[in-house]
């Protein structure tokens, strides 16, 4: 790893994966014989409860990727509004946090094209499904390559909805 030279900035842009680029950089981590975790959401506006689940994922493997639900998708999960920061901006966020090894951001509502292309190790999911409620064609693409699926318990009390609920009351 390269040393910073005093005054000299670290950029976390590095760690936000295109999504052509993504295939070779998980050919790199199975070469060297890591084992890769994905999550993947909207993170709109990162909060305690991310944190607290993406420490949390990265602890079940040696790299955290996340997978980050574009704009229009996120508009169709969860309404007009939303999102509140654009994708770009949610990736960098995401990216610069030091839990998170790469994020990558893709259009589709459901992560079931990312996760082909991704083959995870293991796939974490958030403590409100189950392998009978989680999308079944992602639960496939998980499955066909050998990952596993566990399921990470939520911060109770936080949540973006809440949040914003929160602040439209003020």
């Amino acid at each position: 790893m390269a040393r910073l030279r005093r005054g000299q900035r670290m950029s976390s842009l590095h760690k936000i994966i295109p999504a052509a680029e993504l295939p070779a950089w998980r050919e790199t981590l199975r070469r060297s014989g890591r084992r890769l975790v994905v999550t993947n959401g909207c993170f709109d506006l990162i909060h305690a409860g991310h944190v607290d689940y993406l420490e949390a994922a990265r602890a079940r493997g040696d790299a955290l990727l996340v997978g980050l639900n574009g704009d229009d998708s996120v508009r169709q999960l969860k309404g007009p509004t939303r999102p509140v920061t654009p994708e770009q901006d949610r990736a960098r966020i995401l990216a610069a946090l030091a839990c998170v090894d790469a994020v990558c951001v893709f259009p589709e509502v459901r992560a079931v094209r990312f996760l082909g292309v991704a083959q995870p190790d293991v796939y974490v999911k958030g403590g409100d499904y189950t392998l009978e409620t989680i999308n079944q064609d992602e639960r496939r693409a998980v499955e066909s390559h050998g990952g596993t699926i566990v399921f990470q318990a939520f911060l109770p009390g936080r949540s973006t909805s809440g949040l914003l609920e929160k602040i439209q009351r003020l």
